[in-house]
């Protein structure tokens, strides 16, 4: 049995186009495939027991996963309902049958074992283990609609086993620095041998061209996709890869519920930056969204534009950004990509959250600064250029090399370079004082380096105007000079005054440079 299951594991899927409001599938799945083989792998091969107990087959439609029935309470760590046994298998009954013993095994598997206690109730975990492959076997070889009794039998397994209280490690002691949290061990759920094999059962379920969305839509409601996203700020990383695959499967297949799971997500995010800042499954739901933004047809629609103001630029601002940076950046880029005329509300937001003491940081809005420059277009280019090339400006002289040196890289990507040559008198006495100050003192070789190769850029296109920039500069410089002096013979001065009326009674302010050589 178990060959038959593994054959019938689903091959990676291409892309499928859905509708207007999103959904494309270019969604990654593979930790999600490997995981699946995993579980399959370690199902036992063998026959079940024939024997086995009769349960509530007929039991009354009752819509969406409110169905309540006392024989399937959890275990636990009691006892398991008596006795809990293994039924037929699929192959060991009438066709005619199978439906009724299908359903059967579903009410089974309506039993939940303690797995904090690896000793307890060893052979019925392992029954219902054999049973849950058995279903997902059963699912995915399906050649009839499911009817509405089935559906909601297999609704409310997945409900019974998977909508718990989440496991949290202490929190108090982490530092949400991104790079800290990640090297810390994720939690593992122990329940995860018979989890896993759910989710596999669930994604089988929606996928499968069985499942009649019309009708199922009435038992995968909004309560269940409420609490299938409360699921993804579990620890471990196994379930929230199989979440992430699940409900991306849904919103393609489940077109009426796309409105409710965008706005869903969008509280979480909301939540989080303005909140807790603290989630666990940031990251992959903005997998889900790039995949859904990637579908949205143009023009965009204005909630979709408002989701972009309101919640993907502000998740710049907490810390963690680390943890899911690259898929925020992606869901960015998709944004410029399909409306080029958002790429200056882009950047003015990245602007507006620009890290000031966090280099790290800085290092990652330059990387993700490139990316959507390179989708930007002049007339957008130009209406964002001065304040951004003021912050470019400050990153190139900053005294961190790494900061630094990926400021200067933005000459390597042509696009990039054809925008600034463009701009140039705007553009080269904004950046000119730290050109010309790197040039002359900045203590990172590399740095240096790139500095010359980028003031030769502007010399070569523009020698004129590099003429002028340098003469202002000298004369600024010149100025600052003169300033300096001033001040310097101002506080001699009063460095003087207060000497010479220091023997007499007068009370004298005496400035606090000159109480500097007296200190120590």
């Amino acid at each position: 049995m178990i060959k038959n299951f593994l054959n019938k594991l689903p091959k990676k899927q291409g892309k499928s186009a859905e509708s207007r409001d999103g959904g494309s599938s270019a969604l990654s799945s593979n930790s999600s495939t490997s995981s699946r083989s995993n579980s399959a792998s370690s199902a036992r091969s063998g026959n079940v027991n024939s024997t086995g107990t009769n349960s509530n087959q007929n039991s009354g439609v009752n819509h969406g996963n409110k169905l309540q029935d006392p024989l399937h309470n959890k275990a636990n760590g009691s006892s398991p309902p008596v006795p809990y046994e293994a039924l037929p298998g699929f192959r060991d009954v009438p066709s005619a049958e199978k439906q009724n013993l299908f359903i059967r095994k579903l009410s089974m598997c309506c039993v939940v074992f303690d797995f904090t206690d690896p000793t307890k109730h060893l052979k019925e975990k392992d029954i219902k283990r054999q049973t849950l492959v058995e279903l997902v076997d059963y699912v995915s070889s399906a050649n009839g609609k499911f009817s509405d009794v089935v559906l909601q039998e297999i609704v409310r397994v997945v409900s019974t086993n998977l909508f718990r209280t989440l496991s949290t490690q202490p929190r108090e002691n982490k530092v949400l620095e991104g790079l800290d949290v990640e090297e810390e061990e994720p939690l593992m759920d122990p329940a995860w041998p018979h989890l896993q094999i759910v989710y596999e059962f669930l994604l089988r379920f929606v996928t499968s061209p069985e499942t009649d969305a019309k009708l199922a839509k009435r038992y995968i409601d909004h309560a269940f996709i409420l609490r299938l996203l409360d699921l993804f700020d579990s620890e471990d990383p196994r379930e929230r890869e199989y979440l992430k695959t699940v409900l991306h499967r849904i919103y393609g297949k489940f077109m009426v519920h796309r409105p409710f799971i965008r706005k869903t997500i969008n509280n979480i995010f909301y939540r989080f930056i303005f909140e807790t800042e603290k989630h666990n499954g940031i990251a992959e739901l903005l997998e889900i969204l790039g995949s859904i933004i990637n579908g949205f047809a143009l023009p965009l629609k204005e909630e979709h534009k408002l989701f972009l103001v309101r919640a993907l630029i502000p998740l710049h601002k907490p810390k963690c950004i680390p943890m899911y940076h690259q898929q925020l950046t992606y869901s960015i880029t998709q944004f410029v990509e399909k409306d080029c005329k958002l790429a200056d509300t882009v950047i003015r937001g990245l602007l507006k959250y620009w890290p000031v003491t966090n280099s790290s940081k800085e290092v990652m809005f330059l990387g993700e600064l490139e990316e959507v420059l390179e989708a930007t277009q002049a007339p957008e280019f130009q209406r964002c250029m001065v304040p951004l090339f003021r912050q470019i400006g400050r990153c190139m002289s900053s005294s961190h090399f790494q900061v630094a040196e990926r400021a200067l890289f933005l000459w390597n990507n042509d696009h990039i370079e054809n925008l600034i040559k463009q701009n140039r008198r705007v553009i080269l006495p904004i950046i000119f004082p730290a050109l010309e100050k790197n040039a002359r003192n900045h203590w990172n070789q590399a740095v240096h380096s790139l500095t010359l190769n980028v003031r030769k850029i502007f010399s070569d296109v523009d020698p004129e105007l590099f003429e002028e920039c340098l003469l202002k500069f000298q004369e600024d410089e010149g100025r600052e000079e003169e300033d300096k002096v001033k001040r310097e013979a101002t506080w001699r001065r009063l460095e003087e005054i207060a000497i010479s009326k220091g023997a007499s009674s007068e009370a004298v302010v005496v400035p606090r440079k000159a109480m500097l050589p007296l200190s120590g």
